[in-house]
């Protein structure tokens, strides 16, 4: 491992793919800027990771849902002269039910945490990527923002915008030395589908992928500079086949595999 002196923040990094994306920045020689809730899982994070780099780990326990923690994140990053070089855009979560049905205080904080959140934070630092003519944000999408949600139509939308966002600034960077990634993978054995409620789906029920091969895939994609990444060859044949389906037909598809057995 030779060490990069370039330092990538990622948010979600307690656990999950965010985690396997720090060990696997880690191995390259990038520095990190660890971000969760949970300082406790942070820091079985960073020993994790310290037992196998030497690179220098920081880590900040912040709720990234809402604006004053981002806020502070930044002046303490700024106290420290700690320069983001990539952003890993990992925090969000889930909720299933029907939406006349579900708690809006959570639908409103998952909108903030998968939307506005991944907003703020690459408006925050990809300035100053641009400026150096280096860098790249990675975000991670979803397989569900290439169609609607029957059954968790908020967080399908939020993947959305994520995905569009991501095409868009990947078009207004061209030319320059800054990619812009979004990661679409399909259920994966995090602690989503608890979060979300929906581990007893037809979707997690019939089969997860392996987190650390989304990780890898991930990884690889963003290096590579792609703009879109989907990890499994059947969640890309999925993800493409929506395009070529009646809308009406597609939302009774979704339904039926979001639908607990």
């Amino acid at each position: 491992m030779m060490k990069t002196n370039e330092t990538v923040l990622i948010t979600g990094a307690s656990g999950g793919i965010g985690k396997e994306l720090a060990i696997l920045f880690a191995k390259d020689g990038f520095d990190l800027v660890l971000v969760a809730r949970s300082i406790d899982n942070l820091m079985k994070v960073k020993s994790e990771i310290e037992s196998m780099s030497k690179v220098k780990i920081q880590l900040f326990s912040k709720d990234l849902s809402k604006e004053e923690e981002i806020v502070s994140l930044q002046k303490e990053l700024n106290a420290k002269n700690i320069q983001i070089d990539y952003l890993v855009n990992n925090a969000g979560f889930g909720l299933f039910g029907e939406f006349a049905t579900t708690s809006l205080d959570e639908e409103l904080n998952m909108i903030d945490l998968n939307i506005r959140t991944v907003t703020h934070l690459t408006k925050l630092f990809l300035k100053g990527m641009i400026e150096r003519n280096k860098g790249g944000v990675m975000n991670i999408a979803s397989t569900a923002a290439f169609q609607p949600g029957p059954l968790m139509a908020v967080y399908y939308a939020t993947k959305s915008y994520v995905l569009s966002f991501t095409e868009a600034l990947s078009n207004e960077l061209k030319g320059t030395n800054v990619n812009v990634t979004a990661v679409c993978p399909g259920a994966t054995e995090t602690n989503f589908g608890k979060r979300a409620n929906m581990h007893e789906s037809n979707l997690f029920q019939s089969g997860v992928g392996n987190v650390k091969d989304v990780a890898k895939v991930a990884y690889k994609g963003f290096r590579g500079g792609k703009t879109i990444v989907i990890p499994g060859m059947t969640n890309k044949i999925l993800a493409n086949s929506v395009r070529f389906m009646p809308r009406k037909l597609v939302t009774n598809v979704v339904r039926y595999i979001q639908r607990r057995i």
